[in-house]
């Protein structure tokens, strides 16, 4: 018994959104040219620490309990917002 009226559409696959904890991985590639490896590393480490990927051997260097995460990310957040806030008034958009 269907009713054309009373038929649902069939439902869209909707694309997933990736968790903030989820992590990409994909290789960072650096080519060495004519044989000058001292430039190609030094490549390698500008793109290593513009991924984030020093930062994060830092972090993960030690344990950090959630009590402790929660609070290190509300400190940095605040210092994110009070450098917005310096630069805001620095550029006369904020008295």
């Amino acid at each position: 018994m269907t009713n054309e009226t009373n038929e649902q559409k069939p439902r869209t696959e909707r694309p997933r959104r990736a968790s903030a904890r989820a992590v990409e991985f994909r290789p960072l590639e650096v080519a060495v040219q004519d044989g000058n490896v001292n430039r190609a590393l030094s490549m390698l480490k500008r793109k290593m620490a513009n991924e984030g990927i020093y930062k994060e051997l830092r972090k993960r260097r030690f344990y950090e309990k959630p009590s402790e995460e929660k609070k290190r990310r509300h400190r940095e957040a605040e210092r994110r917002r009070k450098k917005a806030l310096r630069i805001a008034r620095e550029r006369g958009y904020i008295r």
